[in-house]
């Protein structure tokens, strides 16, 4: 997700060979966190609307002061907000990426990759490699996910001044490979490292430079 969905598809963070960006894209799409089309349409929708009316996923937009609002928003934004209706104009952020014949394959055998992703630990482990290599790795998978976009608006530091809520929160930064470092990321979200100093763990950005070594990311 971090590396193909994230810091690839929707931010453009770095390029890399096409049998790279198709394995990254079919791994984060066994995660089942919807078709990667939609999920860059989200995501770059949060960037330009950040915990402002329009964001899809803020904890503080359209919400008011007081602890029950405060976790109403936290609700929303970690999942609620994935039974909102669709915006009027989705697939707005995504005209050009449709164009690319790697990323549209992907996105439209996404059914395969969540299959394959259930499918393969199956054939591995049998019920217990289904449950917990499939069904409970994507339930985990997605809570750590959904825990960046609550958690890291709400608790955490900040390094920059960004004109929204985001905020570096080193637990959320171990359990997702280096997206925890939110603030760092919405400051400037083009960067392929989030983590700036070596005491801001990013495993992703790891991956990143390990991959432009060997000649197959730049």
């Amino acid at each position: 997700i971090t590396l193909g969905f994230h810091r690839l598809a929707t931010h453009e963070s770095f390029k890399c060979h096409p049998w790279v960006k198709a394995v990254a894209l079919a791994l984060g799409s066994a995660a089942a966190q919807g078709p990667v089309l939609t999920w860059v349409d989200n995501h770059r929708r949060h960037h330009i609307h950040a915990d402002q009316p329009g964001d899809p996923h803020s904890p503080h937009a359209d919400f008011g002061e007081g602890w029950r609002e405060s976790l109403k928003g936290f609700l929303h934004a970690h999942i609620f907000w994935l039974y909102d209706d669709p915006a009027e104009d989705a697939g707005r952020y995504t005209k050009r990426l449709r164009e690319d014949r790697t990323v549209a394959f992907i996105d439209r055998t996404f059914g395969l990759w969540v299959g394959l992703g259930l499918l393969i630990p199956g054939l591995i482990g049998g019920w217990r490699g289904f449950v917990w290599g499939g069904a409970i790795r994507m339930l985990l998978v997605n809570h750590a996910t959904f825990a960046v976009n609550s958690v890291c608006h709400m608790f955490g530091s900040r390094r920059f001044e960004t004109k929204d809520e985001s905020r570096n929160n080193w637990a959320i930064a171990l359990l997702t490979g280096g997206e925890g470092n939110h603030n760092n990321h919405h400051a400037n979200a083009k960067a392929a490292y989030h983590g700036l100093t070596w005491r801001e763990y990013d495993l992703t950005g790891y991956v990143i430079r390990a991959l432009a070594l060997l000649g197959l990311a730049w």
